[in-house]
């Protein structure tokens, strides 16, 4: 009679509670692993908030569905949401005072998980604890909620649902896929019937029950989910008796699953800049927080343009030719870029990837390759690569390479050098030095070029417009990563053309910029003058296989004049063949175009290349601040200076030569003669103050009609000129030193 009182007022109360509930489950989308990839489909790395990876039930064991309804719910196929025996059961004990007994169906625990995760996922703290209340109330809200969606779904869907959404240990493995993995490197298709009761027991209580942390529990535990699989049925007695002896460790076959980019080991670099593009581009959400969760909940797969090929070539040559930890402190970077496209498919360096806030020494966050935005870098100054753009804007104007210029060093008033349009100038006179320290009076534009002689590009700066120096570098890719202000440098992070500093020493690349955009507007060259900005995400993916909106891939053809880019390269392929960069001539005479670069001090050192299938930036240099140097030891070799030649075109070598390997040989297109021009030699530079003079040099043979198509021949070269001479310091006072 007791009992039967007790049954009678707990279900007046129910029912009056019941009245009131809401019926309604909101089922968001579950939160599932994204994945990054490269170009060949290869995985790089995975993110997630919870380890999940949904799968419909016809890819589930029936093992497993018959473990999770034997020691769950053996009711499951008959009731209508609530086991109305379990729960007078369970009433009448809670009325009494027992311990408090749960008598929740499947349908019930897939209710309650939802409204966790529905609170989870948008932080309800509140709502999280609720939804794990040991209330009548909370259970009358399930189990009103569970009735309700019994009318809405089928059973299968239901288990279906249950299956992917449970809990099954180390707080992040959810659903049986995901536990499969796991626990024993299968999938949930093929659990046996020992995998599927150990998985089924585990869901209980997961931290009581994980087989990797409390291995007498989680045995003990899955041997009465066999035996409730045998009272029911699903296996004999006999498999009873063979699985429950089997030790769980036995049984085991532990697989992790690590997040984040540093398993991407030599291209975590690059996946830091997938995951960052991702971060801060709106295509993936209004906000930083949206596109956060988009990522670690959507189950995202991402593709990338990386070649893993490429990549690990580039990862060997960066780290053999400048080891981490190396005597000089010296760091490194390569990245690659395909002329015509845009696609990134090289990004390495030498010091090794760790993406904690304060990394241990020898590691670093920072991606070198990368700006501030999706690298966390600020860049380094370009130094003689920058003398690239003076020269494009150079040809802009109707000038040539065969004109000859003053070499001589001349230190000129601030009011020889021009703006018009975007600044003025003032302040002491300047004249930068020549590294090579043996280039005076008139010379050609193009030796000038390929020597990098600085005296002689402070005297063609004269004849332009520094304002349009700054918009050529801009359109053919050039991107400053920070200015110069009163309080400090600012940090770019979104550039625009008006942030490229116009100077008369912005010739000598004294601006920072990254080894991408180098490498991107040599692209432009190598494109015959088509500037793409550079990109690492060629499409995403929804868990749905819904295509979703990726950052625009933006080319823009004649960013510079097709004549000009193809008599650029006519010049910069002397600096192969007889210039700076002539230690890093292509094997089997494969055509290619450089530029050495070294900044003020030899801080910092560069070797852009390229050919018409890729355009490779190659830096070395002071991660941190511009330390000179000089006369330093690295790894046992004495360096007297350092300069782009010195390490950073060897490494360039090296790797092309094996990047390219098997690929045909290819030739850019014919330069323009009008542009390559006749000797005319600027008499009118001969300053008086020049420190010496010396007679032109001999008119070369005439280059074939410019055509946008590679020639048949390659164009001929002028008389051999004298080697560079022996390299030394530069000046304090140039920005750069001309290697």
């Amino acid at each position: 009679m007791p009992a039967a009182r007790a049954a009678h007022q707990l279900t007046t109360q129910a029912v009056e509670i019941f009245d009131a509930l809401p019926t309604d489950l909101h089922r968001a989308d579950l939160a599932q692993v994204s994945r990054v990839h490269a170009a060949d489909g290869e995985l790089l790395a995975t993110f997630f908030q919870q380890n999940r990876i949904e799968v419909p039930l016809a890819q589930i064991s029936e093992h497993m569905i018959n473990a999770v309804v034997a020691i769950e719910d053996e009711r499951f196929w008959e009731h209508n949401g609530v086991d109305v025996r379990g729960v007078s059961r369970a009433l009448v004990n809670n009325f009494r005072g027992g311990d408090m007994q749960g008598a929740s169906t499947i349908t019930m625990q897939y209710v309650k998980n939802r409204l966790i995760d529905d609170a989870y996922r948008v932080g309800d703290w509140e709502g999280v604890a609720e939804a794990q209340s040991q209330s009548m109330a909370r259970k009358a809200r399930e189990a009103s909620m569970a009735i309700a969606l019994e009318q809405e779904l089928s059973k299968e869907q239901i288990l279906e649902g249950y299956l992917n959404l449970s809990q099954f240990g180390h707080g992040v493995i959810f659903g049986v896929e995901a536990a499969a993995r796991f626990f024993f490197n299968t999938t949930a298709a093929e659990l046996t019937p020992i995998q599927a009761a150990t998985i089924a027991g585990i869901t209980n209580a997961p931290a009581r029950f994980d087989p990797t942390r409390n291995p007498r529990s989680s045995e003990h535990r899955r041997n009465l989910v066999l035996y409730r699989m045998m009272v029911n049925g699903f296996i004999s007695r006999e498999e009873f008796d063979a699985a429950r002896v089997v030790p769980v460790e036995d049984t085991l076959e532990i697989t992790p699953v690590p997040r984040g980019c540093v398993v991407a080991e030599g291209a975590a670099f690059f996946c830091q800049y997938v995951i960052n593009t991702i971060l801060t581009s709106p295509e993936f959400g209004a906000t930083r927080e949206e596109r956060h969760a988009l990522l670690n909940r959507g189950g995202l797969r991402i593709y990338t343009t990386l070649d893993p090929h490429l990549q690990r070539i580039a990862v060997e040559e960066v780290t053999s030719h400048v080891p981490a930890g190396n005597t000089a402190g010296l760091a490194a970077a390569l990245v690659g870029v395909e002329p015509g496209t845009g696609r990134i498919l090289v990004m390495a360096q030498n010091v090794p990837f760790n993406e904690q806030e304060d990394p241990p020494e020898g590691t670093t966050s920072v991606n070198f390759s990368a700006g501030p935005l999706q690298g966390a870098s600020q860049g380094f100054q370009s130094g003689s690569v920058f003398k690239n753009f003076v020269l494009a804007e150079w040809l802009n104007q109707g000038r040539t390479l065969r004109e000859h210029v003053n070499a001589s060093r001349v230190q000129r008033p601030q009011s020889a050098w021009h703006a018009p349009g975007c600044t003025d100038f003032g302040g002491a006179p300047w004249g930068p030095r020549n590294a090579e320290g043996h280039e005076f009076g008139p010379t050609t534009v193009l030796r000038s070029s390929y020597r990098s002689v600085n005296t002689a590009f402070a005297t063609m700066a004269t004849h332009l417009n520094l304002c349009d120096v700054a918009e050529t570098a801009w359109a053919m890719g050039f991107r400053p990563t920070t200015r110069t202000s009163a309080a400090g440098p600012v940090v770019l992070h979104h550039p625009t053309v008006e942030d490229v500093e116009v100077t008369p020493a912005m010739i000598m690349g004294t601006q920072t910029t990254s080894p991408l955009s180098i490498a991107s507007a040599h692209a432009t060259l190598a494109a015959d003058g088509t500037f793409c900005e550079p990109y690492a995400i060629s499409r995403v993916v929804g868990p749905h296989g819904n295509e979703l909106p990726v950052p625009s891939r933006t080319c823009t053809p004649g960013a510079l004049a097709p004549n000009v880019a193809a008599t650029m390269n006519y010049a910069l392929e002397y600096t192969m063949t007889h210039g700076t960069g002539r230690f890093a001539r292509l094997a089997g005479g494969r055509t290619s175009a450089g530029k050495t670069g070294t900044s003020q001090g030899s801080a910092q050192t560069w070797f852009v290349g390229y050919t018409p299938q890729l355009s490779t930036a190659v830096w070395v240099g002071s991660a941190e601040g511009e330390a000179p140097h000089f006369r330093i030891n690295f790894n046992g070799r004495f360096i007297r200076t350092l300069f782009g030649s010195t390490l950073a075109a060897p490494m360039w070598r090296d790797f092309m030569n094996r990047a390219l390997e098997g690929q045909p040989h290819e030739r850019f297109s014919a330069p323009d003669p009008a542009l390559v021009g006749r000797y005319r030699p600027l008499r009118e530079e001969r300053d008086d103050d020049a420190e010496e003079t010396r007679a032109p040099e001999t008119p070369a043979e005439t280059p074939p009609a410019y055509s946008p198509q590679p020639p048949a021949e390659e164009p001929a070269p002028p008389a051999e000129p004298a080697q560079p001479a022996q390299e030394a310091p530069a000046g304090g006072d140039g920005g750069g030193d001309g290697a």
